[in-house]
């Protein structure tokens, strides 16, 4: 015979009662009526796998908060597109986030936003005829701003934030660059030449944009040195702002500071290599602890702010 079997009937089975169980009815998602308030909604919510990941997050952003902690939101520009800006701001003025870092398109989105209340063209059709990124107003308007700063040794989300804090734009409420100035909150630009429209215009001064973007990533080590029992949230950027995260992390820990104890988000549609490297297993090896929440940024983002906002 080729074919051989077990006797099966010599298997030691146990008790179900005494197994240890992952699951418990206590963590089940609970019941709500048409009249229920949010806080009721959200602790309604299974406190498990993400929704009790979710929870945790928001439990060290109020605990940070309370502490007077540092609180870090790095945001790719999808965010501002998302029409999210009105969120980002209100975190700012409740003094919840106490420092902001962005990539290039995130000041043009901004910028824009400001200017006309409106931002994100069509680029399918625009890169048919080359007109793609060409609008003066948005190009004239950041890369002065910029060689200004360059000019006066200052970075990039700094000099932007006054001068579209000091403008006449209609909509500067809604600029996050200009909320920073008038609610005492860094943000700080950090740039690859060639990614953004701004770019493509005679205007553009690579060594302003490089130094004034060294700037800001020595600004941004600042606030990462000090992200000891804080929070570190990351919106949608994929690629830049992991890198310099991890830069940053690294300058601050070759300074002396001690950061081992602190957790970070990433929050983005799906997950990415650099993010889940650089934002949450790498820096957070020594204590800290790494929560990836996947989801369209219109929809998790107002929930977590509304969660925030709800326990403040």
């Amino acid at each position: 015979m080729i074919y051989k079997t077990v006797d099966v009937s010599k298997i030691r089975t146990t008790s179900l009662k005494k197994r240890k169980s992952k699951v418990s009815i206590k963590d089940f998602a609970k019941i709500l009526t048409k009249m229920s308030s949010f806080k009721e909604f959200y602790r309604s919510l299974p406190n498990i796998l993400k929704a009790s990941e979710l929870q945790y997050l928001v439990d060290r952003i109020i605990e940070a908060k309370k502490e007077k902690r540092m609180i870090i939101v790095m945001m790719g520009a999808h965010v501002i597109k998302c029409g999210l800006s009105p969120i980002i701001i209100d975190l700012m003025k409740r003094g919840v986030i106490k420092a902001i870092a962005l990539n290039g398109a995130g000041i043009i989105h901004d910028s824009e936003v400001a200017m006309i209340g409106g931002t994100s063209e069509d680029v399918g059709v625009a890169i048919e005829d080359g007109s793609f990124g060409m609008a003066r107003e948005t190009a004239d308007f950041i890369n002065n701003s910029i060689n200004k700063g360059f000019k006066e040794g200052y970075g990039i989300g700094r000099v932007l934030g006054v001068d579209l804090y000091k403008s006449k734009f209609p909509y500067k409420d809604l600029s996050i660059l200009s909320s920073g100035i008038k609610y005492k909150v860094p943000v700080t630009c950090h740039v690859a030449i060639g990614t953004d429209i701004i770019h493509q215009h005679p205007s553009a001064n690579g060594e302003a944009i490089g130094e004034g973007s060294l700037i800001d990533f020595r600004n941004f080590i600042y606030s990462v040195s000090r992200l000891e029992k804080g929070v570190l949230v990351n919106f949608g950027s994929a690629v830049i702002l992991p890198e310099v995260f991890l830069k940053a992390f690294t300058v601050a820990r070759n300074l002396g500071h001690k950061i081992r104890h602190f957790t970070t988000a990433n929050f983005d549609m799906i997950p990415h290599y650099r993010p889940y490297q650089n934002i949450l297993t790498r820096p957070t090896s020594l204590g800290g602890r790494g929560i990836s929440i996947t989801g369209h940024h219109e929809i998790m983002i107002p929930l977590l702010y509304r969660m925030v906002i709800d326990r403040l």
